[in-house]
């Protein structure tokens, strides 16, 4: 099968024919229709991330058929359209995963990380970490779901969803582009804040809902409840936090972010939180997936062939794209 390896980390990906792998027990082999390039591919192959299990095919936005099936799995069938998210498998036996914080295992798997991703034709996944998905839509514009969509909606569950009224999202991207179309249908008000001067990301999140958009320099025109902050820059934070109401929550929704600059303790007082999000639960995808069906929620996507990864990367690297880039086998 062809698959976009990652070798050695600030070195671009390789095109490679390696084996179709095989389904053990409990897995599922998936025919990969489409894979999205999330900013967490991108840190990995940065080499913002430790320990990747290089060689590695990255991708953990991956919608697919079932190909094969290995001993013991009974829910899924052969043709069955499905869905492989960040998180690739858990003990379900420590303190976290006993708790319903699978998304904190102590010795987890993840896609594209600990384990081959979707950026190739075939993969192999956990049958019981496998979502199923509507058989009848695109899978590009599934794609993103997958991962930038089930972040965002436990950012935003954290962030005190059924408490907000007016929400700040930093990083107009392809989590927040999914977001605000959930958020708006809730009757939430959305202010974007994005790279200084990109019109065309505020141009987009005015399309998408927000009431208002500009500069993540800018102060905000009104008191924010929440931010989820989906952009890796530090120095948001301690801006958001001077932005949110008494009380107030932000939330960083990404998995590395360059180091947090020093600010006043009277800009955290009166029980302001800031938060992190890692990671994922199952149950995270049980509750997004109607939500996001129930918004219409229509995803912008920017596709490219497999071989192209390297360029996906680059652009999403440089803040090129309006929604997410997704690769097609």
């Amino acid at each position: 099968m062809r698959a976009m390896v990652l070798e050695r980390a600030g070195d671009p990906l390789v095109l490679c024919n390696l084996p179709r792998p095989e389904p053990g027990p409990g897995e599922v082999l998936v025919r990969i229709e489409a894979c999205g390039v999330c900013r967490t591919d991108l840190h990995i192959a940065d080499g913002e991330l430790a320990d990747p299990a290089l060689p590695l095919v990255p991708g953990h936005e991956i919608v697919g058929r079932v190909a094969a099936t290995g001993t013991g799995v009974s829910d899924l069938r052969a043709g069955q359209r499905v869905g492989v998210p960040w998180l690739g498998r858990t003990c379900g036996h420590c303190r976290y995963c006993r708790t319903g914080r699978e998304n904190l295992c102590d010795v987890p798997e993840f896609t594209g990380y600990t384990r081959n991703g979707g950026y190739a034709e075939y993969c192999t996944a956990d049958a019981r970490y496998a979502f199923a998905l509507p058989e009848e839509a695109d899978p590009v514009a599934l794609a993103p779901l997958m991962c930038a969509g089930l972040i965002g909606w436990r950012s935003f569950s954290l962030a005190g969803s059924d408490a907000i009224e007016r929400l700040g999202l930093y990083g107009f991207g392809a989590a927040a582009h999914i977001l605000c179309q959930i958020a708006t249908r809730k009757g939430i008000e959305v202010l974007a804040f994005t790279r200084d001067g990109d019109r065309a990301a505020q141009d987009f999140a005015r399309r998408l809902g927000a009431s208002w958009a500009g500069g993540s320099g800018e102060a905000s025109p009104k008191p924010l409840d929440a931010a989820i902050i989906f952009a890796p820059v530090g120095a948001l934070v301690p801006r958001a936090l001077r932005e949110v109401r008494k009380g107030g929550r932000v939330v960083c929704g990404g998995i590395h972010m360059s180091d947090i600059p020093t600010f006043p303790y009277a800009d955290l007082w009166e029980e302001r939180q800031i938060l992190s999000v890692a990671n994922l639960t199952r149950a995270d995808g049980e509750a997004f997936f109607p939500q996001a069906a129930a918004a219409g929620v229509r995803t912008e996507t920017a596709p490219y062939p497999l071989e192209q990864a390297n360029a996906a990367l680059d652009d999403l690297r440089a803040g090129r794209l309006q929604g997410a880039a997704v690769l097609v086998p």
